[in-house]
């Protein structure tokens, strides 16, 4: 049985790692849980490690962690939806906005459950995923910060998130003007400028953050350890934070190529055929696990004796070569994760969950 290994050790060095950091720069922080899919058992270890602030873009999953820890901080990183605006104003001590609707709403509900909710407006800088566009800010907060039961804390802004616009010093700087703006304008103190995530973590360590930015929301540095401007790990963090670990439910040698008439498979693709392996054969081991559970393009191979060949919707099939490791029915093939891997993987009911 397939099944997902959490490295408790490994979590808390990596942990330990960015705070240090951020408290080097003098920057705030919160903890993205959202690829832990609301997993009680890895809330959990978060919450234990000493995390005071837990991100999240499912209002569910909030519900847990005030659950386990009613006093801990959370946010919600998403626009909130009509739908659900009574249980984000319970569950979530602050949220993601863009829409003014949206913040009248929520000021609406969170005067019938007697609380003051706390806003981060966002702000556009051309990733094209939400935002209040900058000429509009102006008037935008003119609209909100009057609203009663709200409380408006914080600019902020996403990035690589849709486009893969990298977020840029001058970028940044950007954001610092528009809060100094508004700040001279309604005499007003915004205290927060939120515009750090994963990706803009290399800014800070080459020392090239803007002053004014004070506020990160941390989630894939964290689990994966990896530099996002370089595609490559952090000097210093672990990238085995989470490992999947899968059973082969069958090792056979067989044709390298297929044989009948050909036609799309269930992806919708087409094998191509190169006529010079007709004849060879190879061992092929099949995993207990398949495209219900993740992509096979976001499982990264623990050494090279093995490709992913293909897979189907609940297993995955490998070319072991002439399997040098002697590998057999039974056996564990373990994989490292990107980080749409993870979410995957973490969000299968299918896979059961463990820490080590």
């Amino acid at each position: 049985m397939a099944f997902l290994n959490l490295n408790r050790n490994n979590l808390r060095y990596n942990y330990e790692f960015l705070k240090g950091k951020f408290k080097e720069n003098k920057v705030g922080w919160g903890v993205v849980s959202k690829v832990l899919c609301g997993n009680e058992i890895y809330l959990r270890e978060l919450i234990n490690m000493g995390v005071d602030e837990i991100h999240d873009s499912r209002i569910s999953n909030l519900a847990k962690v005030k659950k386990i820890k009613p006093e801990i901080k959370t946010v919600y990183i998403k626009p909130p939806s009509k739908r659900n605006l009574a249980d984000v104003v319970k569950y979530a001590d602050v949220s993601l906005n863009s829409e003014f609707n949206t913040i009248k709403w929520i000021s609406e509900e969170a005067t019938k459950q007697d609380k003051v909710h706390k806003i981060i407006i966002m702000v556009e800088t051309g990733d094209l995923r939400e935002g209040v566009m900058g000429d509009h800010l102006v008037d935008f907060y003119a609209s909100v910060f009057r609203l009663p039961h709200v409380e408006v804390i914080g600019l902020g802004t996403n990035l690589n998130c849709l486009n893969g616009v990298m977020p840029s010093t001058d970028k940044l700087i950007q954001l610092c003007l528009y809060k100094q703006i508004i700040e001279l304008k309604f005499n007003k103190k915004i205290p927060l400028v939120s515009a750090g995530t994963s990706v803009t973590i290399p800014l800070m360590l080459n020392k090239q953050l803007p002053k004014g930015v004070n506020h990160f929301r941390v989630g894939e540095t964290l689990y994966f350890g990896n530099n996002l401007f370089e595609d490559k790990p952090i000097e210093g963090m672990r990238q085995n934070v989470l490992e999947l670990c899968t059973e082969i439910i069958e090792m056979q040698e067989k044709p390298v190529l297929p044989m009948g008439n050909l036609a799309t498979n269930v992806q919708g693709e087409m094998v191509e055929i190169d006529e010079s392996l007709y004849g060879q054969s190879s061992f092929r081991a099949l995993l207990d696990i398949g495209l219900l559970d993740v992509d096979p393009k976001y499982l990264i191979p623990k050494n090279g004796e093995f490709e992913i060949i293909g897979a189907s919707s609940d297993m995955i099939v490998l070319d072991l070569g002439k399997n040098p490791k002697n590998y057999k029915v039974g056996d564990l093939i373990r994989f490292k994760l990107k980080y749409m891997g993870g979410l995957a993987i973490l969000n299968s009911n299918y896979i059961e969950k463990r820490v080590v």
